[in-house]
């Protein structure tokens, strides 16, 4: 595949079900695996070598890869060339039919943080208003990644996280109006 898909949240994809897709094109190898993943997926964050062998050694264990023909010997360590099964097949076919539902647990770092302020008498619209910088900031890098990519991938992945970036400046906004009752809430509390 020519274009490169970037993933700006890892935690979107589960590194399992990439490296079944990987697989699932074609059988392949740990080296090839890493190189294909970073190509597709981790251009912002490299998938490292010991995750690709444990992801692999999990995919084993549960009987959704087999290792396919004779290990080959190398300079280095063995290369085994990796294949999806049925099993994987079809638990990645489930996996990628199945829609995503909502977490709860979306905004749970940013409102952590709030709730934190305010059981240590801080000021948590202080933390929000550094927040808001950093996010406005990373907002301009993919607007202006955006802007000048040539990959649509590149184009989507950076429309996909500048949405989320605007729903956090959005989720901020309500929260800096309720501050003062949410203090009162959590006060009651204790």
């Amino acid at each position: 595949m020519a274009s490169t898909i970037l993933l700006m949240y890892s935690h979107g994809v589960s590194i399992a079900y990439a490296v079944l897709g990987i697989i699932g094109q074609r059988p392949s190898y740990g080296y090839d695996l890493k190189k294909d993943y970073d190509l597709y997926y981790g251009k912002q964050k490299p998938l490292a070598f010991g995750q690709v062998y444990a992801t692999l050694s999990r995919l084993l264990r549960d009987k959704k890869i087999a290792t396919q023909g004779a290990i080959e010997p190398s300079k280095g360590p063995e290369r085994r060339l990796y294949a999806i099964t049925e099993l994987g097949r079809n638990d990645l076919e489930t996996w990628l039919t199945t829609p995503e539902e909502q977490r709860p647990d979306t905004q749970t770092v940013l409102f952590t943080k709030v709730v934190t302020a305010i059981l240590l008498e801080k000021e948590p619209d202080v933390y929000l208003d550094a927040q808001r910088g950093a996010h406005i900031q990373r907002m301009r890098e993919l607007t202006t990644l955006r802007r000048e990519s040539d990959s649509l991938s590149e184009r989507l992945t950076a429309d996909y996280a500048l949405f989320h970036l605007e729903a956090d400046l959005r989720w901020m906004d309500v929260t800096l109006g309720r501050l003062k009752p949410l203090a009162k809430e959590i006060r009651r509390e204790r």
